[in-house]
């Protein structure tokens, strides 16, 4: 029987600082609508690579940060990103079972409800943006999961 994979807290804090970076690197002003969440995808990933103890650690203190980034109010993606990764945990099993263009359909379940809280906790405090645009990196992220997928694979794997 395989033992189950075990990565190193160093390599796991980078793939979170990646995606961090990654989040606040500027883009033109066309493609800025189109950016994907790529700590929420990070997130994800890691739970679905069975890292039962980290991910809603992970997802927490990175949304914190994420939140701390965007001078957004604290806690605001944390509590998303804690949202959707106790749901990638509890249906990991199944979602890793299906090829890639599969689990992008899940993936874009998961995403959306992130931005929808997203979307409710800005509302709530009086900061609503209701645009499309918004919606707009939710169906990118999705597209993007098998890229982002197999290249944490390998970069996770490696020696």
């Amino acid at each position: 029987m395989p033992r189950p994979r075990r990565y190193s807290w160093l390599r796991i804090l980078l793939l979170v600082l990646a995606a961090l970076v990654a989040t606040v690197v500027p883009l033109p002003d066309l493609l800025e609508p189109a950016r994907p969440n790529f700590v929420a995808l990070t997130v994800l990933w890691l739970c679905l690579a069975s890292l039962r103890a980290t991910g809603l650690a992970v997802a927490w203190g990175a949304g914190l940060a994420e939140d701390a980034l965007h001078g957004m109010l604290l806690g605001q993606h944390a509590l998303a990103l804690v949202v959707i990764a106790y749901i990638a945990l509890k249906l990991r099993f199944r979602i890793r079972v299906f090829p890639a263009l599969h689990q992008s359909t899940v993936v874009l379940g998961l995403l959306a409800l992130h931005e929808f809280i997203l979307f409710w906790i800005d509302g709530l405090s009086g900061h609503a943006l209701t645009g499309w645009s918004r919606w707009l990196g939710v169906v990118v992220g999705a597209a993007c999961w098998p890229l982002v997928s197999a290249l944490y694979g390998r970069l996770a794997l490696r020696p």
